[in-house]
């Protein structure tokens, strides 16, 4: 049974209280932390399922909260903020967020990208199963959920790892980003196309010896990606 807790962290009283009435309304056992240090308090003897999580606390930056919260919760977590620029959603996203949502937003999106990342959270993963996968010089062991490039170790969030693994049962073709979305994310996702960008750029990084001039994973102008077997 998926867990109903929900830690909802945010310093805007109203947008705390909404998002609070919201998630108890349809069924959540929510709480609410106006800062970081209450939300630690909380934590330690309450444990959550997800955490929606603002950037902008007073007392810490929520990056820093998140990467302490990635040592004494396994939590999804999704970043709510009103920050807009596409670095904080980069940065976000690279740090294993689960999800980035950007206020002001509609709560039956919210209600849906929580829904959505619980889901993903408990459920099995849909490759757990699979043998090794080799591209190259890159390993990829879904049982394990570990990946390698040239025998070391790759520090992956986990939609990162699903995303590689999807490229990788799918080497030398080219995937429309619909295809990416679907088949990584879930059809509700379908528009959201900055997701893959993002996660596409985070994923050169690690894998590409020159992100900025990618020979790995190729973009397909006017039509998707191809991921290719090794760099030319």
């Amino acid at each position: 049974m998926i867990s109903k807790k929900i830690l909802i962290i945010d310093d805007d009283a109203a947008m705390r209280r909404a998002m609070l009435v919201t998630m108890v309304k349809v069924g959540y056992d929510a709480r609410a932390a106006q800062t970081a240090r209450e939300a630690f308090d909380i934590l330690t003897q309450w444990q959550p399922a997800l955490i929606l999580l603002d950037i902008g606390l007073p007392d810490m930056d929520g990056y820093e909260v998140f990467q302490q919260l990635r040592k004494t919760t396994s939590a999804a977590i999704i970043f709510v903020t009103s920050r807009r620029r596409e670095l904080d959603e980069i940065i976000g996203l690279e740090l294993g967020a689960d999800d980035y949502v950007s206020k002001p937003f509609n709560m039956d999106v919210l209600l849906s990208r929580v829904k959505t990342a619980l889901r993903h959270a408990h459920e099995p993963h849909p490759d757990a199963s699979q043998e090794a996968v080799i591209v190259g010089d890159i390993t990829l062991e879904p049982r394990k959920f570990h990946a390698t490039l040239k025998g070391q170790p790759l520090d992956m969030a986990p939609r990162e790892f699903d995303l590689l693994l999807y490229l990788a049962n799918h080497v030398n073709e080219v995937l429309s980003v619909e295809d990416i979305l679907m088949g990584v994310w879930g059809e509700e996702w379908i528009g959201e196309t900055q997701t893959v960008y993002v996660h596409m750029r985070g994923l050169r990084k690690k894998i590409e010896s020159d992100p900025a001039n990618p020979h790995r994973l190729l973009t397909i102008r006017g039509v998707g990606y191809k991921f290719v077997e090794s760099e030319s």
